[in-house]
């Protein structure tokens, strides 16, 4: 019965102190789940075009507060390998497009496109023959091992049917496969990279290396979605020189920006804002702000992406740093469910209160009232009145014990004053049944 009491007599504060409880359980959770300071992105091997773009994202992120650590690896399949795997610590990676394949993506997610990455297929002048007729017998650098480049120099020439027939395969980066190329060490050195790659000027300016065509690129796009036709214009290496000496058609992908799905959606924010000031400028391959683009090539774009692409960043993030931002906005998704809670009980507690404070007196009226009529049923009948005088007491012992606030102290005084009527009234009785 304490207890009962209590709880009966207190609950507006026993709600109110349960509901700061709840806020700050929330509040702790919320700030748990904040944004992180430092990121872990794989790239290629160091020194290529990925690492490069990898050093560009880690200045721009640098900025926002954000620590950005890159993590070598041999490529696009490493990259993979490592984003699947939580123990890695990597959560962001740039890998090549239709490297994953058809295989498990769970637990990845792309933050779009960001540029096109052809498939150079530089030669030694000298080397007669026209499309793969040139590779028959030739040493040939496809990549290493975990690269991208590999993966897709090996399909398309398995697809020719002269796999067979090549001299010898290498598996070299792009710039030692440049230094050996310009040395005749080796005859045809294929790599996956950007236009604006140091080892492809090198290579494009070189007068002892020749760029071929993809003579069949249309059928390859045709086999392979995740291909696109590209072309390099006549001269664009060096007008001068007029290198290429023709247009050269090339196969390419496209970059994409891989993270994985637990990251943040406040540093999935940044990576988008951070790849829109580094790939939306135009190139030889693209228009000005085609990239990036909100393609899934093969890992679906994640929510963020898509509310990104569609309606830009959220609107705290273009006024606040990114972890303000991430706290307002779990703070507003916090305290909407609870203030749909507590005004409504705010502006209810005036109206219970009074009710029960009133409730309080009026229980003891209606005591108070049945005990008025059976003494008026004892009169008419003549009946004894002990136990109604009894209950009487014990009645105004109670109203005498009880506490209300002065607002409410007069239906007290109201009681006692009635509660003196009905006394009267036995005591009458009473006197006239002694008579």
């Amino acid at each position: 019965m304490p207890a009962r009491d209590f709880l009966r007599h207190n609950w507006p504060a026993i709600t109110i102190a349960v509901t700061a409880a709840a806020i700050a359980c929330a509040a702790l959770v919320m700030l748990q789940s904040m944004p992180p300071h430092q990121l872990v992105m794989a790239t290629g091997p160091e020194g290529g075009a990925y690492y490069e773009v990898g050093q560009r994202y880690r200045e721009v992120l640098a900025r926002a507060g954000v620590d950005v650590k890159l993590v070598p690896t041999a490529g696009s399949v490493e990259t993979l390998d490592r984003l699947r795997d939580p123990r890695s610590g990597v959560n962001v990676g740039l890998m090549q497009g239709g490297i994953a394949g058809a295989g498990s993506k769970s637990g990845l997610e792309s933050l779009g496109t960001l540029f096109y990455e052809p498939l150079w297929w530089f030669r030694r002048r000298e080397i007669q023959g026209v499309g793969v007729d040139g590779l028959r017998g030739r040493r040939v650098s496809i990549g290493p091992e975990g690269s991208g480049t590999r993966a897709l120099a090996l399909d398309l020439i398995k697809r020719t049917g002269v796999e067979q027939q090549i001299g010898e395969w290498l598996a070299l980066a792009p710039r030692p496969s440049a230094e050996k190329l310009a040395a005749g060490e080796i005859d045809v050195a294929f790599m996956m990279t950007a236009w604006d790659s140091p080892v492809v000027r090198q290579l494009l300016s070189d007068d002892r290396i020749g760029l071929s065509s993809f003579p069949r690129a249309d059928a390859f796009v045709a086999l392979y979605p995740y291909l696109n036709k590209v072309v390099v214009p006549r001269g664009v290496a060096d007008l001068a020189k007029d290198q290429p000496p023709s247009d050269v058609v090339l196969v390419a992908t496209k970059a994409s920006l891989i993270v994985r799905e637990d990251l943040h959606s406040a540093i999935q924010y940044l990576l988008l804002n951070a790849a829109v000031e580094l790939h939306s400028g135009a190139s030889i391959f693209n228009r000005a702000n085609e990239f990036p683009a909100a393609e899934a090539i093969d890992i679906p774009l994640s929510s963020e992406a898509l509310r990104f692409y569609k309606s830009g960043s959220p609107f705290l993030h273009e006024y606040f740093p990114f972890w303000v931002a991430a706290l307002i906005g779990k703070l507003i998704i916090l305290l909407i469910p609870i203030l749909g809670v507590l005004y409504p009980m705010m502006r209810s507690l005036p109206r219970l209160y009074d009710w029960m404070m009133r409730s309080k007196v009026l229980r003891m009226y209606g005591e108070l009232r049945l005990l008025e009529d059976e003494t008026e049923s004892a009169r008419r009948s003549g009946s004894d009145t002990r136990d109604m005088i009894a209950r009487l007491d014990r009645l105004e012992q109670q109203a005498n014990h009880l506490r209300v606030p002065v607002a409410y102290a007069s239906m007290l005084y109201s009681l006692r004053d009635h509660i003196a009527l009905v006394r009267e009234g036995l005591n009458k009785h009473a006197d006239k049944t002694a008579e």
